[in-house]
């Protein structure tokens, strides 16, 4: 592991990504994404530029906003996956939505504040898991306090010892080294008997109200009590997660959660381009400037009511994407514009980004096949002028049908894998080599005929 991966992975989540330079996140997103690198650097600026505001003077730090980022390019150059690994990186909350998805005020839909209870939501298990994580001994105690206490209790195992204690901990011991996980014990669950009612429909606006009730009614109704036998490793997870549940403090989670999603949220806003566009009177387009119209309030800074409580959304930071095949940045309201002061174009993939993209990254897709196949016993062997050659009939299938970016790259895989991943089973402990020769007999064809790859590719 290098020095960056464990600021990841350690310092950084309890000091912020502050812990990380512009440069050391370019470098972490290298792992995953190819080129881009405009983009990378945007977004490594905004990140490190959220850091910096906690730094400045108390009375300074509320006009300070963040800088929003449009990215513009087309389908499968690495536009959400940048947005994905940036909050993975930050230990941020983060929700992507669909910006086609929401409707104006008034219409059957999704309203646009439901982005902002959805981060809030996001925040809240995010803070709860670190939570668990840190009374993870303490619950784990407790469970086996728990199971010990009814294993002795009910006769399961009964010593001639005169010291409790010590038959206890023995009955420990057992327990830790798994001695006992096969054995069945009778546990009481909860369940909980919340109405399965719809009661407000689809009517604008009444999603938070819906859910408001719904926990209302739930916590009137009682928790049922139901006995179930289970073998003793799962009742220890039983009680090991009702432990940590009650051991966290609730409204210390909501409340932390609110503070981050208010201070180092990111919303990802895809297919921006969507609603972008001059008015409409009927049709399809009807609500699209009033969306953007509904939208601009939320991005410049507003505050949302939630069941968990206020959230004023001025230092979330936005990242909005699109194709723009059609419409134009410009074709969005002057005020929204406005509001995305950075703007990154993202490169069509090339022939050699492919080659790239099928080797460099961590979680490239010969890896993700070569650990695939390994389930099964079977080794693959991939030569360089294999992986050439899917690179250049993956790209000449973008030039000749729709350009799909990266996305190419799975269908051209599957295609090629297709008859070892059927007979995987029946070649345990084989080698098989993938060549150049073996890619163009399953792959050539197709690609040469066009009408077959508009299905097929």
């Amino acid at each position: 592991m290098n020095e960056i991966e464990e600021r990841v992975d350690g310092s950084a989540v309890k000091e912020g990504v502050g812990a990380l330079t512009p440069r050391e996140i370019v470098v972490e997103l290298d792992r995953y994404i190819i080129g881009q690198n405009a983009a990378k650097r945007a977004v490594a600026i905004a990140l490190r530029n959220r850091w910096r505001r906690q730094q400045v003077p108390a009375e300074l730090r509320d006009e300070i906003m963040p800088k929003n980022i449009l990215m513009i390019g087309p389908t499968g150059v690495g536009k959400t996956e940048i947005a994905r690994r940036l909050a993975k990186l930050a230990q941020a909350p983060f929700v992507k939505v669909e910006a086609s998805k929401f409707t104006e005020v008034g219409y059957v839909g999704r309203d646009v504040e439901s982005m902002v209870r959805d981060l809030l939501e996001t925040a809240i298990k995010l803070v709860k898991d670190e939570a668990k994580r840190q009374v993870e001994r303490k619950a784990l105690r407790a469970a086996e306090d728990r199971l010990l206490e009814l294993l002795l209790s009910g006769g399961a195992e009964r010593h001639q010892v005169e010291d409790a204690d010590a038959t206890r901990e023995k009955l420990r011991d057992l327990l830790r080294q798994g001695k006992l996980d096969e054995r069945y014990v009778d546990i009481e669950v909860s369940e909980s008997q919340g109405p399965m009612l719809q009661f407000f429909g689809q009517q604008p606006g009444a999603e938070e109200m819906e859910m408001s009730f719904k926990d209302l009614f739930g916590n009137l109704m009682p928790k049922r009590k139901k006995r179930r036998k289970v073998k003793v490793a799962e009742a220890l997870e039983i009680f090991r997660t009702e432990e940590s549940t009650r051991l966290v403090d609730q409204d210390n989670v909501v409340r932390e959660a609110i503070k981050r999603t208010e201070q180092s949220g990111i919303v990802f806003v895809d297919e921006i381009d969507k609603v972008a566009g001059r008015e409409a009177s009927h049709g399809p387009d009807v609500s699209r400037e009033g969306v953007q119209r509904d939208l601009l309030p939320i991005i410049e800074g507003s505050t949302v009511t939630t069941k968990h409580g206020i959230v004023k959304t001025d230092h979330i930071l936005f990242i909005a994407a699109g194709a723009f095949h059609v419409a134009k940045p410009s074709d969005l309201i002057p005020e929204l514009q406005g509001r995305f002061p950075i703007r990154v174009e993202l490169d069509s993939l090339v022939e050699k980004d492919f080659l790239r993209i099928l080797q460099e990254p961590q979680n490239s897709l010969i890896k993700q096949y070569t650990a695939l196949m390994e389930t099964e016993g079977v080794k693959l062997v991939f030569t360089a002028d294999a992986i050439a050659e899917m690179a250049r009939l993956a790209c000449r299938a973008n030039a000749q049908m729709q350009n799909i970016g990266a996305r190419r790259l799975h269908t051209v895989m599957e295609l090629l894998f297709d008859e070892i991943s059927f007979d995987a089973p029946e070649m345990a402990a084989q080698e098989v080599h993938i060549d150049g020769d073996y890619v163009r007999s399953k792959l050539e064809g197709v690609v040469e005929d066009q009408d077959l790859s508009r299905y097929v590719l």
